[in-house]
């Protein structure tokens, strides 16, 4: 385990967005498709932020973490946990499964892995952590 205050930062930033997009945007645009893109890039702040991963494996990591939970929605996962009356774990987890979800997803972890490589400060972690 480790802490960094770089990637935590984007984490609060990130949070802080999608708190946001979540209290205050409902539209066909902006909450399904940005807020999907987002999350991916924020989980990945948050593992990188206190775990010591590679950019890499943190961002395949996260990418198979959001296709699972997304899959798990078409068994309505949320129901079976018992937690169908709480609004916060629906909109957490999902309800409902979608597979523009995943091209979301996807292209979240594209755009984070650019700009890792364009600016990022951690170039030398792309596949290990020395």
């Amino acid at each position: 385990m480790r802490f960094n205050t770089y990637y935590c930062a984007w984490s609060i930033i990130l949070f802080l967005i999608e708190l946001y997009i979540a209290l205050h945007i409902d539209d066909n645009f902006i909450r399904p498709y940005i807020g999907d893109l987002l999350v991916v890039i924020l989980i990945y702040a948050i593992v990188r932020a206190f775990f010591k991963v590679s950019i890499m494996t943190a961002a395949i990591g996260v990418l198979i973490f959001s296709f699972a939970v997304e899959v798990l929605q078409s068994f309505k996962i949320v129901e079976i946990l018992g937690l169908g009356a709480s609004q916060l774990a629906r909109t957490i987890i999902g309800t409902t499964f979608s597979w523009e979800d995943l091209v979301a997803y996807s292209i979240g972890i594209i755009i984070l892995l650019c700009f890792e490589k364009a600016i990022g400060p951690y170039k030398r972690e792309w596949y290990s952590i020395q």
